[in-house]
């Protein structure tokens, strides 16, 4: 029996600007749109953001084939701008967040509802709903100046039928002011994701479903819901 223990391959990303983004770490924002809170059963005030993590190997670099995970019966899509980590930043000011910013991409932050919705009863951790193989999907990340996180629809389908359509200007936290409050708690390195929050209208997919995630500016993301392999 060999001794050595395989090195983990790294998770890259594409990027406009041709080379590849090595994931480091993902962040996620919850409940950052009105809508989507009030769609949760949660109080969509302005209150301190908060945010959970995930593992890099939860990302799907490009999109494609994702498996429908074991343990639950109610998987959810939720389509999310996805800001790169370019530069390292701890208490970053608001005005100077974008500086650390490398790009931007289209992500999916795909849910076990059923096991969300149990956790929170209990007044549990999310891990199980959230921290899923393949339910971090990221498309080709625009890098470099020139896309405005401020303002943009926002839109996946389901199967041709339209499910979820926001702007990126309804968020009730902005991209500046997540980065900055993630980065007084982290720091936030070269490598890291964050995915900013989702608009109303998240539902569930079965296998075969075919989703098609859009937002203004940005290369668009399409994924295929698969069995799991075993």
């Amino acid at each position: 029996m060999s001794s050595s223990i395989p090195v983990p391959t790294p998770i890259l990303v594409a990027t406009s600007a041709g080379n590849a983004f090595p994931v480091r770490r993902v962040f996620c924002i919850g409940r950052n749109y009105a809508a989507h809170a009030r769609e949760m059963g949660a109080n969509p005030d302005r209150e301190p953001p908060f945010f959970f993590t995930a593992w890099a190997e939860t990302v799907v670099p490009g999109g494609g084939r994702i498996a429908y995970p074991q343990g639950t019966a109610d998987y959810h899509h939720e389509i999310e701008l996805v800001v790169a980590i370019g530069e390292s930043g701890r208490n970053v000011p608001i005005e100077k967040a974008l500086s650390i910013v490398h790009g931007y991409a289209v992500g999916l932050d795909m849910t076990r509802r059923d096991l969300q919705a149990e956790a929170k009863s209990a007044g549990r951790p999310w891990d199980v709903a959230k921290n899923v193989e393949q339910s971090k999907p990221v498309g080709k990340i625009r890098s470099g100046p020139g896309f405005d996180p401020s303002a943009g629809s926002i839109v996946l389908s389901l199967n041709g039928e339209e499910k979820q359509r926001g702007d990126l200007g309804d968020m009730i936290w902005s991209v500046t002011e997540v980065i900055a409050h993630i980065s007084n708690f982290y720091r936030l390195e070269p490598g890291d994701l964050i995915f900013t929050g989702t608009p109303s209208g998240v539902g569930p997919v079965g296998v075969g479903d075919r989703l098609v995630c859009e937002i203004e500016g940005l290369e668009a993301l399409t994924v295929s819901i698969a069995p799991m392999e075993p």
